[in-house]
C-alpha cells in the first residue's frame, strides 16, 4: 500500500491547538497575578479541569488491502507493527502524549491498565 505524503495545511489543526493551549497558559498566568487570584483560581481550575478529553491506548497498527480487511471474520488473527513487551501509545485527543507498559489492575484483576514509562516532551509551534 503506498503511502500519502503529508501536505503542510495538515499540521494547521495542530498549531491551532497549540496556539489556544499557550494562549490558555498566558491567561492562566495572568489570573494568578492578581491579587483576588486566590479566590478565583479554584473557580477556573476547576472548570478546566471537567474539560472531557478523548484517551486512547494504541497497541500497534497494520496497513492492508481492502480485499483482506473483507476477508476479516470471526477468529480471523490480525498482524500489529509492534511485538509483545513492546511500549504502547498514549494519545490524547489525537496527539501521542506517553508510552506505557500494559498491566493487570492490583485491585480488579479482570482489567487491564497502562503504567507510564515515558512523557513526550510537548514540542512548540514556531
Amino acid at each position: 500500500m503506498a503511502k500519502t505524503k503529508v501536505e503542510p495545511e495538515a499540521d494547521q489543526p495542530d498549531e491551532q491547538l497549540d496556539r489556544a493551549i499557550e494562549e490558555l497558559r498566558g491567561v492562566l498566568r495572568e489570573e494568578e497575578n492578581r491579587p483576588d487570584a486566590a479566590l478565583q483560581a479554584g473557580a477556573n481550575s476547576s472548570i478546566i479541569m471537567t474539560i472531557p478529553v478523548d484517551v486512547q491506548i494504541i497497541l500497534g497498527s497494520t496497513e492492508m488491502p481492502v480485499s483482506e480487511l473483507m476477508a476479516l471474520q470471526k477468529g480471523s488473527t490480525v498482524a500489529l507493527n509492534r511485538r509483545i513487551g513492546e511500549p504502547v501509545d498514549v494519545v490524547v485527543n489525537g496527539r501521542r502524549i506517553a508510552r506505557g507498559e500494559i498491566t493487570v489492575l492490583e485491585h480488579d484483576p479482570s482489567r487491564f491498565g497502562i503504567r507510564l514509562t515515558e512523557i513526550i516532551a510537548a514540542t512548540k509551534s514556531a
